[in-house]
């Protein structure tokens, strides 16, 4: 199976089990995905020195964006059991996810800046509004909450895709299939 579907499964497995797991009292399943998924990403690496420092970064700037959001009341989820006042693990575990598309999946998009950041504008706030509806989260003040977060996100989808091309794991292996692209052209 190609890297890319592999990616687009596992981030997909990975967001589903954080998001149903919280909406359904399983706070521990998302987090417990994550590791194994986190694992078999760097692993498949070429350079995992370089990928977990990305995954790290956007890991604790995607919670600090949430944390902020949770401390304003603007967004709430289930009780799990810490501090009502604390993000949850598994939110912090889809920022994770989300930084191992970043050099796979979704590096098509680094040289269309625009389509990255229609893409944030849009796919920022439909995720929060799926977690949402999935029973994960409530989105307190709506209009508010969804407007910052389609400016977050159509602003650091850019930012964390050029993050990514300097903290790039996977350059080898992609380089090595535009050369063989190329030869079999």
């Amino acid at each position: 199976m190609h890297s890319t579907l592999k990616n687009v499964i596992g981030f997909q497995i990975g967001w589903f089990a954080c998001v149903l797991g919280a909406a359904h009292a399983l706070p521990w399943l998302g987090p417990l995905l994550t590791l194994a998924i986190i694992s078999l990403h760097l692993r498949q690496a070429d350079h995992w020195q370089k990928e977990l420092p990305l995954i790290a970064i956007i890991g604790i700037c995607g919670s600090v964006f949430d944390q902020v959001l949770l401390s304003l009341g603007w967004i709430q989820y289930p009780p799990h059991a810490w501090p009502a006042w604390l993000l949850p693990l598994w939110m912090l575990c889809l920022w994770l996810l989300f930084a191992t598309t970043l050099n796979i999946s979704l590096r098509w998009m680094r040289s269309r800046h625009l389509l990255a950041v229609m893409f944030g504008l849009l796919g920022g706030p439909l995720a929060y509004l799926a977690g949402q509806k999935l029973g994960a989260m409530q989105l307190v003040a709506q209009t508010n909450v969804l407007t910052v977060l389609a400016v977050f996100w159509g602003l650091m989808m850019p930012a964390m895709l050029r993050l990514a091309a300097t903290f790039d794991g996977f350059a080898r292996q992609k380089a090595e299939l535009s050369i063989t692209g190329a030869q079999h052209a």
